[in-house]
């Protein structure tokens, strides 16, 4: 079968096919097709030809199957040494074939090769920090998804996902006016508690244009609601897009390319429409890595960079605590075991942990932080990362994966774990479900907002009794 209703080797561009896709419950239908979809082996070696540069190529000839990257994997290390998931195994018998068999691969290698790319491999990173040729698994992995997306095979959550963008430049069916009328809705909501509280949308030239993971304008508005509270508090001057707001990239995990670029295109349109003096993104791994480290490239940017400075919201946070324009009270600060989740995707893959650990030198007492072993660039993905926390047909994978952070902070003896990352925050909410450990989860903004010391000019005026 050449091409399904559901799973074929089209993107998804309209409302109408994004909602039959939603419609088929799980998958089911879509991975019935699957089974039976063909592979266009011309095409796919006529897309290695023309994308797989000689970078990759050099990567896969000099790997000396030396085994370093091995003991880095938390995967392998934590499905009992299977030497399946040793990462150079893992591509090698991937990309590496389909290269070697100039792309006579059948449905059955692929649907194996899907399996590898999504549920053996995160894309976290961490292995190629120990292989002696500095081959970069995660860019492999990032390029097998491609491939594997351009014939169709890919989970069905993550062909939704991408199809968001392309139909609401949103990973979930956010509007533009949906997303407007929840900054409405969030400054109205807190208004009388916080006098004068504003979430500007379209302010130009503003210092600050902030964009945001649409998971919290659909699920969690609070969050909208404390990021605006803290710029108050700050007395920043800054705004939202009423579109480019959204700078996360479940594309990105799908391997679409097409629909990475336009997804980062619209952030960086409200930029230049906009003009602030710079971009500040919320507390997301890979929303930070779309829009900041790959996005520049997708958006065709000779110079490499997004259109103003763009940084991550720990280091906004740790700049104003540094700056005093947030002051902690002292007596809230927290006096129990506390340890840290650094993400891939801005810690190992950006260099930001000292900001995280700024951050954590105002608001945790002396001697009540505890590191994770190991930590910083070396930290293990909290698990889910790279798409793998929303694949149903690998949530059994997934929650094997879970149990390496969930070693982690049991070592650590902490009971609160700081998470300043939505697929962290994902990840560690559903080990304690999964495994029940006792603990408890949270993001930085919330943590802030409870302990900072809240000038009286920005307090609720009591009224005069008469």
């Amino acid at each position: 079968m050449p091409e399904g209703q559901f799973c074929n080797k089209k993107p998804v561009e309209t409302e109408e096919e994004l909602k039959a896709l939603l419609g088929d419950k799980g998958g089911k239908q879509y991975y019935e097709e699957m089974l039976q979809l063909d592979v266009d082996s011309d095409k796919l070696w006529e897309t290695v030809q023309k994308t797989c540069k000689s970078r990759t190529r050099t990567w896969l000839e000099i790997c000396a199957h030396c085994g370093m990257c091995a003991d880095s994997c938390f995967l392998y290390r934590v499905n009992e040494a299977d030497p399946e998931q040793v990462p150079a195994f893992k591509i090698q018998s991937t990309l590496g074939e389909i290269i070697k068999r100039k792309g006579k691969v059948d449905n059955a290698f692929m649907r194996r090769a899907m399996e590898f790319a999504w549920a053996r491999c995160t894309c976290c990173n961490r292995c190629s920090q120990f292989c002696p040729h500095g081959i970069d698994m995660g860019v492999m992995f990032s390029y097998l998804r491609g491939l594997l997306y351009s014939q169709g095979f890919v989970p069905w959550e993550l062909k939704i996902g991408s199809g968001m963008h392309r139909v609401y430049q949103a990973q979930m069916d956010v509007t533009s006016e949906d997303w407007v009328e929840t900054c409405e809705w969030m400054a109205e909501e807190n208004g009388e508690e916080w006098p004068g509280l504003e979430i500007p949308v379209d302010k130009e030239d503003a210092d600050i244009m902030y964009t945001l993971n649409a998971r919290e304008p659909k699920h969690y508005p609070e969050d909208v609601a404390e990021a605006a509270i803290l710029f108050h508090l700050a007395g920043e001057n800054w705004t939202v897009p009423s579109k480019g707001w959204e700078q996360t990239s479940l594309a990105m995990f799908a391997g679409d390319w097409g629909a990475c670029k336009i997804a980062v295109d619209a952030v960086y349109d409200a930029a230049e429409r906009l003009r602030p003096k710079r971009i500040i993104g919320t507390e997301c791994g890979h929303a930070h890595r779309a829009s900041v480290i790959e996005g520049p490239y997708w958006a065709g940017r000779p110079d490499g960079r997004p259109p103003a400075e763009y940084i991550h919201y720990v280091q906004w946070l740790a700049e104003a605590l540094r700056e005093g324009k947030i002051k902690i009270d002292p007596a809230k600060r927290i006096k129990e075991k506390v340890t840290l989740q650094d993400a891939c995707n801005y810690v190992r893959n950006h260099g930001l942990a000292k900001y995280t650990r700024e951050i954590i030198s105002y608001i945790v007492e002396p001697g009540y932080f505890v590191e994770m072993a190991t930590n910083r660039e070396y930290n293990y993905c909290c698990g889910g990362g790279g798409g793998f926390n929303g694949i149903g047909m690998f949530r059994k994978q997934r929650n094997v994966a879970l149990r390496t952070k969930r070693d982690q902070i049991l070592a650590t003896g902490a009971k609160l774990v700081i998470a300043p990352c939505h697929n962290c925050w994902d990840a560690i909410r559903d080990l304690e479900e999964e495994y029940e450990i006792g603990i408890r989860w949270t993001f930085l903004k919330p943590l802030i907002l409870s302990m900072a010391i809240v000038p009286d000019h920005l307090k609720p005026q009591e009224e005069d009794e008469e």
